[in-house]
């Protein structure tokens, strides 16, 4: 198919900036930066297009299209090397990919990188009221105390933290989500609009299959199509020591991290913020639900291959 009209002018001027911005980082490497001999022969400042193929391990004429904008098409693994060559920082790699037009395997992992020690600073100083920073994909990045007394995080820091899973799978009587119900959908809703700035990418797709595999509920809300975008919602939470804790959450677009925001639970009433602030006076250990240790007998048991 032919691209024409509108499409094609946002096409070539999409070419044309990743051309330029390829040049752009092709001229500031110096060939002495990646053991090449300098000279004084050179015309123009960094490395030739050759040089950066060769490093690369691309062919020359490849190359030289993808930097003049022709309509070529990379694969990831190839994009990944011109991005290594040309030593391209998280947010660079980031930039390469969206003009090519290709989806970043690991836009979570390039995101959580982003983050810097002011932003937790920030998340602290907002206790006593709970926040954290999540992707597109709701992956928990950041949180404060206040945040860890409702959900305490996993003794392995290594272990995946992300609010829907959390949602969709954690037991009802020992969740700290009070109103579920009204949470899922929007929750959903907002996955799927996320989705469409990522479709193709097997970072999104396969967490998508996770998901589904893991919770009907999740795959007929998926099934429904329905977008959203992040709002003010009242979300009430449970502790073992108060049942009913309202407040209103408050999505902040996190600039420095692109396709991050932080969440702030405020509360909504007198009787939440001082539950809040006792809690978190209280430290990190906390009484949990009369269920707590029947889940974790079961999760000891071996599960059938």
């Amino acid at each position: 198919m032919s691209e024409n009209g509108p499409r094609r002018n946002t096409v070539t001027l999409r070419r044309n900036e990743l051309a330029a911005f390829l040049r752009s980082r092709r001229e500031r490497i110096m060939p002495e930066d990646v053991g090449l001999p300098g000279g004084h022969r050179r015309r123009t400042a960094g490395l030739r297009r050759e040089e950066v193929a060769q490093l690369a391990g691309v062919g020359v004429t490849w190359y030289t299209w993808l930097e003049q904008g022709r309509p070529i098409r990379a694969s990831v693994q190839v994009l990944d090397a011109v991005a290594g060559t040309l030593r391209l920082d998280p947010v660079e790699r980031q930039h390469l990919f969206r003009l090519a037009e290709i989806p970043d395997p690991a836009p979570a992992a390039a995101a959580s990188q982003l983050l810097s020690p002011q932003i937790q600073a920030i998340l602290d100083q907002l206790v006593p009221m709970p926040a954290n920073v999540v992707t597109e994909r709701f992956d928990i990045l950041a949180w404060n105390a206040a945040y860890a007394v409702l959900f305490p995080p996993p003794a392995d820091p290594r272990q995946e933290r992300n609010s829907l899973l959390y949602c969709f799978t954690q037991p009802a009587c020992c969740s700290a989500i009070e109103n579920h119900a009204t949470q899922r959908a929007a929750l959903v809703a907002q996955l799927r609009a996320a989705y469409g700035r990522h479709v193709g990418d097997p970072a999104w797709t396969g967490f998508i299959r996770r998901m589904e595999a893991a919770s009907p509920e999740f795959a007929a809300m998926w099934a429904t199509q329905d977008v959203a975008q992040p709002a003010s919602y009242a979300k009430v939470f449970r502790h073992p020591l108060y049942p009913r804790l309202v407040t209103t959450s408050t999505s902040f677009a996190v600039q420095a991290a692109p396709g991050t925001r932080m969440v702030v639970y405020a509360p909504a009433d007198d009787a939440t913020r001082q539950a809040m602030a006792r809690l978190v006076a209280s430290g990190p250990s906390q009484p949990r639900f009369p269920c707590w240790e029947a889940h974790q007998a079961r999760a000891l048991v071996p599960q059938p291959a």
